[in-house]
């Protein structure tokens, strides 16, 4: 994942290993970064919201910061498309 912080928003791109390419989206990726932002700016404890936009839209990462630098109700939010249908036989599992 690659990302800037641009402002109040921050910026996303992954290449997916295995895909070997870049991917729309990635939401584990997208709430790693947006966790890390937080650490790293030594954002205050309470509830924070972050938009971050990927190529497949924005998402946004909601949690709440703890005084002791955990974090808890970790929520992502944002759009869901669907991007592609495919049919696996059961030769093909073997």
């Amino acid at each position: 994942n690659f990302a800037e912080w641009l402002g109040d928003k921050l910026f996303m791109r992954t290449y997916e290993r295995g895909v070997e390419d870049e991917t729309l989206s990635c939401g584990t990726g997208v709430t790693a970064a947006a966790l890390s932002l937080a650490a790293e700016l030594h954002w205050p404890a309470g509830a924070h919201r972050i938009s971050v936009d990927t190529p497949g839209g924005t998402l946004r990462v909601h949690f709440t910061l703890e005084d002791d630098g955990s974090y808890r109700d970790i929520w992502l939010t944002g759009p869901a498309r669907h991007v592609y249908s495919g049919t696996i036989r059961p030769a093909g599992l073997y």
